[in-house]
């Protein structure tokens, strides 16, 4: 969600970041469990009055005092800094009063300290409403990433799977990238594509896509049709955000739909939508699964009918690696983009065990983001799939003494 079309934003990638800010400040000010925010306010505050005591007449530094209810403010709570500015002002007025009485700061330091604790406690009162306000927006925009890319539980139909995802925009936790593995009667389908554009448009679409595929690869056992219902959820997705007088209307996704066979476990169904084919990355080297050359989804008028599924055949220690732009685009500072299937080549002749998923994956990540000098200039998804050791049954039921979750 790295823009927002109405033009707020801004504001919500800045709620999220400081979200994420006050967890982290959060946990820097505890110790085994207990905060100690009121530790940096209470050290200056005895510093101040020890300082003062040792001072001579003509320069006092009570009045410095002043400085204890603005750091509570920063650090601690509003009844925390309420605190604070109620013990600095009696500790101005004990230290100013056992002064004789021509070294006295008098009244308008005690206004003063008075003016700056009220200062403070409204100045937290404010801080800590943005700070809850922030980790609200945080839990929805968790919440919404649940939604979309819902967690999958290991094995989950019957695959060995890991999966990056990297939103360009820093402040962003989920973008126009989408997968998905769903298992079903007919076999183990996965989806992985890219939505054009950005922002929470791309967003609407990617759900828009997954919610489709979630029931028509469970339900229908021809893979084309999958894909026609997916190509009919896009153009309905785009109708509907013309009627709302928007101006994506034009928005397409790139996919690459994968089918894993129930009757024979050593293929896989390639089936392309304008997207990199995928990658069979095994011991033996690198291979490309290629398909017919479809249109990406949303492209009905230009092409009509689903593209050509090809199948393929994948040994047990091979893993299909699927990718979106944010990987094979990616640029170092000389302008060349990332050669992946050399790179994983080159990896796995040193290391035939990078060729597993979870150490695939991060393989791509690290070597993407090492390419780019940490900069991304596109949601980023690398996703590895394989059949595991132990078959799930189809849809998603684990057999004896097995439990997954949905």
């Amino acid at each position: 969600m790295s823009r927002h079309r109405t033009g707020h934003g801004p504001l919500v990638r800045h709620a999220r970041a400081g979200g994420r800010d006050v967890v982290r400040r959060q946990e820097l000010l505890r110790v085994r469990g207990r905060s100690v925010a009121w530790v940096p306010p209470l050290l200056l505050l005895v510093a101040i009055a020890v300082a003062d005591y040792h001072t001579i007449g003509e320069f006092r530094m009570i009045s410095w005092i002043v400085l204890v209810p603005g750091i509570a403010a920063a650090l601690c709570g509003v009844w925390g800094t309420t605190l604070f500015a109620v013990v600095s002002l009696v500790t101005y007025v004990i230290a100013d009063s056992a002064w004789p009485h021509e070294y006295r700061a008098g009244r308008g330091d005690f206004v003063l300290v008075a003016l700056g604790g009220i200062l403070a406690v409204l100045a937290c009162a404010i801080r800590v409403r943005d700070e809850r306000r922030a980790l609200h927006m945080g839990d929805v925009t968790d919440t919404i990433r649940r939604t979309v890319l819902r967690p999958l539980p290991p094995g989950w139909g019957g695959l060995d799977h890991a999966g990056v995802y990297l939103t360009a925009d820093a402040h962003a936790r989920v973008g126009g990238d989408f997968y998905d593995i769903q298992p079903g009667p007919h076999g183990t389908r996965v989806l992985v594509g890219d939505v054009q554009g950005k922002g929470l448009g791309a967003v609407e679409a990617a759900a828009a896509l997954l919610g489709t595929f979630r029931e028509a690869a469970y339900h229908e056992a021809d893979l084309a049709t999958v894909a026609e219902r997916l190509e009919t959820r896009m153009i309905r997705h785009r109708g509907h955000t013309v009627a709302l007088g928007r101006s994506d209307g034009d928005r397409f996704a790139t996919a690459v739909l994968l089918a894993f066979p129930n009757d024979e476990q050593q293929a896989v169904d390639v089936l392309l939508f304008g997207h990199e084919p995928p990658l069979a990355v095994g011991p033996g080297g690198v291979r490309t699964l290629s398909a017919g050359a479809g249109l990406p989804l949303g492209c009905r008028e230009l092409a009509p009918g689903p593209p050509g599924a090809r199948r393929w055949r994948v040994s047990g220690d091979e893993t299909v690696l699927l990718v979106t732009d944010g990987v094979t685009e990616a640029r170092d500072g000389a302008g060349s983009f990332y050669l992946l299937a050399d790179e994983v080549s080159r990896a796995v002749a040193e290391d035939p065990g990078i060729a597993e998923p979870a150490r695939l994956a991060a393989f791509v990540r690290d070597g993407t983001l090492r390419h780019g000098g940490g900069h991304l200039a596109d949601d980023t998804t690398v996703f590895a799939v394989r059949r595991g050791p132990a078959h799930r049954r189809p849809g998603g039921e684990a057999p004896e003494g097995g439990r997954l979750r949905s």
